[in-house]
């Protein structure tokens, strides 16, 4: 079922679950060292400041001090990199709740949820074919360019060491196994990894969209109250942080109460509201590209993967149709309120800050009247 009607969306940035097992013996057991000891200090840390702010007045009535909600952003990370998901919520959920918390975390406004027409989106400035239709055309151009110069380089090597039809045959079997292994046992990861590092380092514009596009998934993630779990920004910081060429570049999510409300849905009790902070999750990246850049070119997998969830769901065109739009909607107008907020975000997260700083340089900027 194609649910997004005229789409032929591409792009490789992904969701996905991270999983830690993958360290090896020692750094497995120096990492769970360190943890040990920064959780320690973390925690006393809090501790302190929170019998220091309480000692004042009740706790019901206490305002959580800007030290004391970065100690608790921090114990968050903490919390995140030894796997705890739960704990990780627990704790932002905790502090949604004080005064003087997270304001913004799960605030954000939202468009009614109903039927909307391609005319009323157009009129809130919204052209859904260019948001919905993402062609890589930066990284298609910069393939074929060194498709072109690695054609020409063998043609200089041919006639330079005057190979023969046997040296062809050789050469033509070693690149048809390798591209033949890349497809088949790496699903394509060796030669995306290849283009996209070779995107970020001649393309600006590229390295840039990434970032934006990324900025977008956590900030909407985070205004309707999904926390982030942790990103990368290109193939190679995957590769790296998983050593698996099948992972790509992205934002992940605590997501295990989105997990529970799948299962809920297919045994028939339809819970909505999860569904439809995914769906505008899904398409936080096209969206944040398309209100910069006048259309996306980044976003095959996101769109592909909310057009495979609603097939599975069971969703007619029709009913599909109608959850895209709104969602499309819902999150334009989102973004828009909040776009010095993503710029900022965007630019912490190409520093490589944590998802505890990056969710704290969101609670300081955004506009607590727009949320």
């Amino acid at each position: 079922m194609n649910v997004l009607c005229t789409i032929c969306p591409q792009w490789t940035v992904k969701w996905r679950l991270w999983d830690t097992t993958h360290l090896n013996s020692n750094s497995t057991h120096l990492n769970s060292n360190s943890t040990s000891i920064s959780s320690y200090h973390i925690n006393h840390k809090v501790k302190s400041l929170a019998s220091s702010s309480s000692s004042s007045s009740s706790e019901a009535e206490t305002s959580i001090s800007g030290e004391l909600k970065r100690a608790l952003l921090e114990q968050v990370d903490n919390e995140l990199n030894k796997g705890d998901d739960r704990a990780a919520l627990s704790i932002v959920k905790d502090l949604q709740s004080k005064p003087g918390g997270l304001r913004a975390f799960g605030a954000a406004q939202q468009v009614p949820q109903r039927l909307y027409s391609l005319s009323e989106l157009k009129l809130n400035g919204i052209d859904t074919s260019s948001l919905l239709s993402p062609k890589d055309n930066t990284l298609g151009a910069i393939e074929r360019n060194l498709l072109i110069a690695a054609l020409l380089g063998f043609i200089a090597a041919w006639n330079a060491f005057d190979f023969g039809p046997e040296e062809l045959l050789y050469f033509s079997l070693g690149l048809f196994f390798i591209w033949t292994l890349d497809s088949v046992g790496f699903a394509g990861g060796f030669s995306s990894l290849v283009l996209d590092t070779i995107g970020h380092n001649i393309s600006q514009k590229y390295h840039n969209r990434v970032i934006q596009h990324e900025a977008g998934h956590f900030l909407i993630a985070y205004l309707l109250g999904i926390l982030p779990k942790g990103y990368t920004l290109s193939s190679l910081e995957a590769f790296l942080r998983e050593g698996s060429l099948n992972v790509q570049a992205g934002t992940v999510f605590v997501d295990f109460e989105f997990t529970d409300q799948v299962i809920i849905w297919l045994c028939n009790q339809m819970h909505f509201q999860m569904l439809n902070k995914f769906s505008c999750i899904a398409l936080a990246g096209v969206a944040t590209e398309y209100l910069l850049y006048g259309y996306a070119e980044g976003g095959l997998a996101d769109v592909n993967t909310l057009d495979g969830l609603l097939s599975s769901l069971g969703f007619t065109q029709k009913k599909a149709d109608s959850q895209v739009r709104w969602a499309v909607l819902n999150t334009i107008l989102i973004l828009r309120r909040h776009e010095q907020t993503r710029a900022l975000l965007a630019e912490a997260m190409s520093e490589g800050k944590s998802v505890g700083s990056c969710i704290d340089v969101i609670e300081q900027n955004i506009d607590e009247t727009n949320i």
